[in-house]
């Protein structure tokens, strides 16, 4: 499926207004035919804990949201993607409780992860395990099975319960795949058209290894997977938080990837008045990327920018953050922290408050995003420019909390008149109209606190200037009839 080069929206589907009738209703008349390139829904199952990404299925919506009419009523207007946690399910859902009840008699039991599929001896192995990418201190948790209630240990890679709700799935199983073709069918019914392959590096168990994307097996699955998605009219974004050098692979295979590296090369850049990193990265990038600012987690630090920026370098911006309301996520295996014992996984924040709540210095780097190429995502707390939610953090205990406030109606009214949400809305539309943006990136040269980037198509173009010192900004661009113009976003 062709994808529109256009900006997309990133929302629960509970964040605005309240459930996805709402959200249809809040688009329509607060943010009309803004976001052409479609909206990516958050997990909108039945889902046992994180937010959604627990699911109990995917072939139903949960009913506090709405329904798959409400997905289908959405598809008409907008691209729709969804995600599919191909490396779990929860620990609620059916398959998994069935295997609870009857153990390795189960129907199911083929699913799921036990030692015995990694090991001969059917027992973790200690220096295996020393190697693994670890999201929790261990990667299994022990569940009691069958009418005996024997004790089981089964894979589990997230989940900060004990034992998890988060249950891996054996994605060399046969039942295991026609599973997951069946949800793939199931989204295609019901108007999807974009499915991002969520946790997709932590698919393949295999001693001796980090367990993170293990090469080649990984790409043997993606090729599966991605063959089927085409056959129903999909298209496929994989996930993979890694060394960037990971997600370059996957580009030079044609696949879509992330940009989790340009939130922190543009946040830096405004922080320390710097471009010089910020244009080299642009300068080197692969194109065919899905950028954003802001997400539902926070902003990839490590592994993603492992031999990019030092340790020294990215403390320096991480003390900012903290100053400025963030909190942080670690990175758990000692093997994968930096040898000074750095750990940051990610920073926590909204992108508008992290930046001082500046309008300036945001909207400067929401139209850094915009020019770099790829498909640009606007996460719905960034679309109001909204701030750390302290409240919720200190009510839930839970950090990521700070950057997914629930908007009622009225606070959406509010924030749709701020000037810094006009000002964003502005440049939304100008990033899906001009046709400049179809061509390629020229980072001209300039000092090292000036950025200017170029885009250029078909006789077209448009070019951004920013002071990274005062956040001020320039776009000269190529009018409908072939004029200079001149836009200050």
């Amino acid at each position: 499926m062709e994808l529109k080069n256009k900006v997309q929206l990133i929302t629960y589907p509970d964040s605005l207004g309240g459930n996805l009738q709402a959200l249809k209703a809040a688009l329509s008349k607060y943010f009309p035919n803004l976001f052409e390139g479609g909206i990516h829904i958050l997990p909108p199952y039945p889902s046992s804990g994180d937010r959604g990404f627990a699911p109990l299925t995917y072939l139903e919506i949960d009913p506090q949201f709405g329904s798959w009419n409400d997905i289908r009523q959405l598809s008409q207007d907008y691209h729709i993607l969804l995600d599919l946690m191909v490396n779990h399910i929860s620990r609620k859902s059916e398959w998994f409780q069935d295997f609870l009840n009857n153990g390795d008699k189960s129907e199911w039991a083929e699913l799921f992860l036990t030692p015995d599929k990694i090991w001969e001896s059917g027992k973790p192995v200690a220096q295996d395990v020393a190697l693994m990418f670890l999201r929790r201190k261990q990667p299994w948790s022990e569940y009691e099975t069958g009418p005996g209630k024997k004790k089981q240990l089964v894979w589990t890679t997230f989940g900060k319960e004990n034992p998890s709700e988060q249950i891996d799935l054996d994605i060399n199983a046969p039942l295991t795949r026609r599973m997951l073709e069946s949800f793939l069918e199931n989204f295609a019914a019901n108007g999807v058209k974009i499915v991002r392959l969520d946790a997709v590096g932590y698919i393949i168990k295999k001693p001796g290894t980090s367990c993170f994307f293990v090469e080649p097996e990984i790409y043997r699955f993606i090729d599966w997977i991605s063959e089927k998605a085409a056959s129903l009219g999909l298209a496929l974004l994989p996930e993979v938080h890694s060394h960037y050098s990971i997600q370059y692979k996957l580009a030079e295979k044609g696949h879509w990837i992330y940009d989790f590296i340009l939130p922190y090369t543009i946040l830096e850049a405004l922080i320390n008045g710097s471009g010089e990193r910020l244009k080299k990265y642009l300068a080197d990038r692969p194109s065919k990327q899905f950028t954003m600012l802001d997400c539902h987690d926070g902003i990839p630090v490590k592994p993603d920018l492992d031999e990019m920026v030092s340790s020294t370098e990215a403390r320096k911006i991480v003390d900012v953050c903290l100053e400025r309301g963030a909190n942080l996520s670690y990175v758990f295996s000692d093997k994968h922290k930096a040898a000074d014992g750095f750990d940051v996984h990610q920073i926590r924040c909204s992108y508008y408050s992290v930046l001082n709540s500046n309008d300036n210095a945001y909207i400067a780097a929401r139209a850094i995003q915009f020019f770099a190429p790829g498909i640009p995502q606007v996460y719905y707390v960034g679309l109001l420019a909204g701030e750390n939610d302290m409240e919720m953090v200190n009510k839930t205990g839970e950090g990521r909390e700070i950057n997914r406030h629930n908007f009622s109606m009225e606070e959406i009214a509010a924030a749709a008149e701020k000037p810094v949400v006009k000002r964003l809305q502005q440049l939304i539309r100008f990033r899906n109209t001009h046709p400049a943006f179809d061509g390629e990136l020229v980072i001209l040269d300039s000092p090292d606190h000036i950025l200017s980037l170029n885009r250029k198509h078909n006789g077209t173009e448009c070019t951004l200037t920013i002071n990274l010192n005062d956040f001020s900004n320039t776009i000269t661009y190529t009018g409908n009839n072939g004029e200079q113009l001149v836009y200050n976003a």
